[in-house]
């Protein structure tokens, strides 16, 4: 009698699985997107009106987010890396503000790093999907972290 063994699992087509990819790019984009608006108006709105600190030269804080919209709305990758980084001054003002304020401030402050965490998370899950689609399109160099089994031998 013939040995049975189990058929692996039938894979996804490949247009099933980039459809999925294109949903979770588009709604990590719309995150994003809606996150960096939401933090340049609780900051403009924070130190204009609600709060003003001195001149209210703090309002130019939103700056460096103005110039990432343009980045997003481009559906720039680059623009993605770096907010991710950018994103945890304003998380650090945030709880700064937050523990150390009293009144509408700390309201304010922890709404700014929630936005934050809620704009990394969707930075750090666009450039994932959009760096996983690229590597099964071919279009990325195999990583070097794949250990020696992955690599080709040397000549």
């Amino acid at each position: 009698m013939p040995a049975v063994t189990a058929s692996p699992a039938p894979e996804a087509p490949p247009a099933t699985l980039a459809a999925g990819l294109h949903a979770t790019v588009t709604t990590t984009r719309l995150v994003a997107v809606g996150s960096v608006l939401a933090l340049i108006a609780l900051g403009l709105a924070w130190e204009l009106w609600l709060a003003p600190t001195g001149q209210r030269t703090w309002a130019l804080k939103v700056l460096p987010l103005v110039a990432a919209v343009v980045g997003l709305l481009k559906h720039r990758l680059y623009t993605y890396r770096w907010l991710s980084l950018l994103v945890w001054l304003y998380f650090a003002e945030g709880m700064v503000r937050a523990t150390s304020s009293q009144g509408l401030v700390v309201g304010l402050a922890w709404a700014q790093a929630l936005l934050s965490l809620l704009l990394f998370g969707a930075c750090v899950v666009h450039v994932r999907w959009r760096l996983k689609r690229a590597k099964a399109a071919g279009l990325l160099p195999p990583s070097k972290a794949a250990g020696p089994a992955a690599r080709e031998p040397a000549p």
